[in-house]
């Protein structure tokens, strides 16, 4: 990946001449002629190092490098003048170095290479830390072939930082979850995560959320608001329920993923911004797309590696405790005193049961069973709901009527799915034969 680099000098010859030189190196460079120009473009870049003037038309460059240092940022101080008090004062507020004008370019060059490379190691070093706190989140997605397989697509999308999401799958699959892993895995992981819900929102209300407003741009707006856009810029911004979002917004979301540019509601002024966008979904945005509710060139937009999750009673044995075990492990940090395992017969029934409310469901149960078992050494029988006692499920309070043709078919695309798509092992746990299975797929118009 291309450092990227960031000069601050009033001097537009320093600027030109040590830019060009740079960018021959590689380096990915920006320029600022003044201290807000500078601190502005690093908040919006996040470069590796920052070459920095001393003297500045609008700023104390001490100033200027407090700030950057505040923020992380890693400073090579420049000056016209060798001032040793100066240059102690630089090194006691985090001056990686303190060069004086002219300045040899090797020398310069060398310096920006050793810096870069420690902010490189530093930023690994985090995002080791980040999948520590995660409690190896890649690896509790599950341990059947297809769940390691979605497991592998996160951290491939993790590392294509700047690619769009699309998570797809009914309610309550963990969507959000995934959409924060990717995140924390990613080179973002130190910017912002910003979550919106594009349901139930006016399309008004909803392009303020998203993208700001200025004064007076309509009844209520008192002053002017930066939207989320904004906030999440150098991070990453999670828009669930994105099907919902209203037609005449998707342009201008469209526009913000194709030039990373949007003007605030009632506003004139181009804003631009680096944000990775991912988006989720529980609807089916292609019958969408044919029926006009939403638009083609988003979708596409969208869907450039799209991640279906799917359901809790779509997933092995061995993935539901893998699940299991992940979420009873959070709520453990969450709520001391409560039970950091299960009995047998308390795992048996929540492996068992067919959670048609998914993860989400899984864990309000085990949040009630952690709070009603506390000081208890596990969760038992009794700390369960009383359908799970009973050996039930939460199902049987909401039936849904089905045809025998629709169970035969959910019946065969689990066992597809429990073997990975092999549909010779699967025709032999059906008990008929492959191209009696074949057939069948054929039928019913799966797609696996």
């Amino acid at each position: 990946m291309v450092d990227t680099l960031l000069l601050i000098d009033d001097d537009p010859d320093i600027l030109r001449a040590v830019g060009e030189y740079f960018g021959r190196l590689g380096y990915e460079v920006h320029r600022a002629p003044t201290a807000q120009a500078g601190i502005e473009t690093f908040e919006r870049v996040r470069p590796e190092v920052v070459i920095l003037d001393l003297h500045l038309p609008d700023a104390n460059g001490l100033e200027v490098l407090e700030h950057l240092r505040a923020a992380g940022g890693a400073v090579l101080l420049l000056t016209g003048q060798a001032d040793v008090q100066t240059a102690v004062r630089a090194m006691q507020l985090g001056a990686e170095n303190f060069l004086t004008k002219p300045v040899h370019m090797t020398h310069l060059a060398a310096a920006t290479a050793r810096e870069s490379e420690t902010v490189r190691l530093s930023r690994q070093n985090a995002l080791l830390r980040a999948k520590e706190r995660l409690g190896d989140g890649v690896e509790t997605i599950g341990v059947s072939p297809a769940m390691q397989e979605l497991g592998h697509q996160v951290e491939l999308l993790a590392a294509s930082e700047r690619s769009t999401v699309l998570l797809t799958g009914e309610s309550g699959t963990g969507k959000g979850w995934v959409a924060r892993l990717i995140h924390q895995l990613s080179r973002r992981s130190a910017g912002p995560f910003v979550e919106v819900n594009c349901g139930g929102l006016s399309a008004t209300f909803l392009d303020s959320e998203l993208f700001g407003h200025e004064k007076g741009a309509f009844t209520d707006a008192k002053e002017r608001r930066q939207g989320l856009f904004e906030l999440a810029d150098g991070g990453s911004i999670f828009l669930d329920e994105i099907g919902e979002l209203a037609l005449e917004l998707q342009p201008k979301l469209l526009k913000v993923l194709e030039t990373k540019t949007f003007r605030r509601l009632g506003g004139s002024t181009e804003l631009r911004v680096d944000v990775r966008l991912m988006a989720a979904t529980n609807r089916d945005l292609v019958s969408d797309v044919k029926a006009g509710r939403f638009r083609e060139d988003l979708f596409y937009r969208l869907s450039v590696l799209p991640l279906r999750l799917p359901p809790v009673r779509e997933r092995t044995r061995e993935d539901r405790l893998a699940l299991l075990t992940r979420l009873l492990g959070g709520l453990h940090a969450e709520l001391p005193g409560g039970p950091a395992s299960c009995s047998a017969e308390a795992l048996d029934r929540l492996l068992s049961a067919p959670w048609p409310g998914n993860v989400r469901e899984i864990r309000n149960v085990l949040e009630r069973a952690s709070i009603l078992a506390q000081g208890a050494p596990v969760i038992g029988l009794e700390h369960l709901p009383p359908d799970l006692r009973k050996g039930g499920s939460s199902a049987d309070r909401r039936h849904s009527p089905q045809t025998l043709a629709e169970v035969e078919r959910h019946h065969i695309e689990r066992t597809l799915r429990a073997h990975g798509g092999n549909r010779t092992r699967a025709a032999q746990e059906l008990d008929i034969s492959r191209a009696t299975l074949i057939n069948k797929i054929k039928v019913f118009g799966l797609d696996l």
